[in-house]
């Protein structure tokens, strides 16, 4: 069945976007860490990663990709190219958000992570409405999709909640993107049939959240004053959000792809056992995820990437992002 263009069928008043720790075969990521004595901050369990801005990258994203990436499967494709059509503004929402703090941020180490955190968002916009123009050539709504995002974060969302909850939301959204970077990249086979151009995209976007996945969190806390329910509340509300909204645009592409309601049926079955089965997707990462509505939680308890430091050294060496994507790839467990 020849491809057809198809509107989204789903209104969503407050979309929440992003932005994968996960507990390994033999263990857990899930880190206890105490308070330091004046209980003044957690004591950081794992190395904090320089904040490292990275511009003009060329990923091949004007090359003859396949249209399934994902080794031909349309349902796993569609999962991460939906992930991509919230970046563009999901990240600007965020910029906005942690800048509505700047001037209240009295930390100096913190103003220039502001910055850093600024720029690579940035960048991840970037690249990923690049991304997104391959998208909108096979026939998927981007436009609508962005008018939704642009409605719900910058209408909806900024009218009815605060900055400071905005803020929250920001930084739920680092710790689930956190979340699934690590559960994107810890383990090769999820990704092994996967086009690497595009896993490059996904493999430098992870490394990046990884480096200022904290920024948010700290601004919340020192800059905005917020405490344990104001987060844990947040963190509710984008955990119900988000994947409604995602989901609603991968139905929107398989569609697009030509599958009609019965073929699509079968997609999401066999979808969200990918998702859930044991050893899935996602099956691994509830200790990371709850983690969060741990009192005294700060980013830096969470292990992330034991592979982080082969995608660096990689990059450093060839500037080459896709050459470090399939270092990053082939390191996984």
């Amino acid at each position: 069945m020849a491809p057809a263009r198809t509107g989204l069928s789903c209104r969503l008043r407050f979309p929440a976007l992003s932005r994968s720790g996960l507990a390994r075969r033999r263990g857990t990521f899930l880190q206890w860490a105490p308070r330091t004595r004046d209980n003044e901050g957690p004591v950081m369990s794992h190395d904090h990663k320089p904040i490292t801005p990275r511009e003009k990258l060329d990923f091949g994203l004007d090359q003859d990709i396949p249209r399934h990436w994902m080794g031909g499967d349309p349902f796993k494709t569609r999962f991460f190219d939906a992930m991509s059509t919230v970046f563009p503004v999901g990240e600007r929402f965020f910029i906005v958000s942690v800048r509505n703090y700047k001037d209240r941020v009295t930390d100096p180490k913190l103003q220039q992570e502001v910055k850093d955190f600024t720029r690579q968002e940035a960048q991840h916009s970037m690249v990923h409405l690049q991304y997104n123009e391959r998208l909108k050539a096979q026939g998927v709504n981007i436009d609508a999709i962005t008018q939704r995002l642009e409605d719900g974060l910058f209408g909806d969302v900024q009218r009815i909640f605060s900055e400071r909850h905005r803020l929250a939301m920001t930084a739920a959204f680092e710790h689930l993107t956190a979340m699934m970077c690590t559960c994107f990249f810890e383990r090769r086979e999820l990704l092994d049939l996967s086009d690497p151009r595009i896993r490059a995209v996904f493999a430098w976007h992870a490394i990046e959240e990884v480096e200022h996945k904290a920024v948010a969190f700290d601004v919340l806390e020192k800059a905005a004053g917020a405490g344990y329910w104001p987060r844990v509340l947040a963190m509710a509300q984008v955990t119900f959000g988000f994947p409604i909204f995602i989901a609603v645009i991968l139905n929107h592409m398989l569609k697009v792809d030509g599958h009609g309601f019965f073929k699509r049926l079968g997609l999401w079955a066999k979808g969200l056992w990918w998702f859930w089965k044991p050893g899935g997707l996602f099956s691994n990462t509830w200790g990371y995820y709850f983690s969060y509505y741990r009192p005294g939680f700060h980013p830096w308890q969470q292990q992330e990437m034991p592979s982080y430091g082969v995608w660096l050294k990689t990059f450093e060496r060839t500037g080459d992002a896709v050459a470090a994507g399939n270092a990053l790839h082939a390191a996984g467990a």
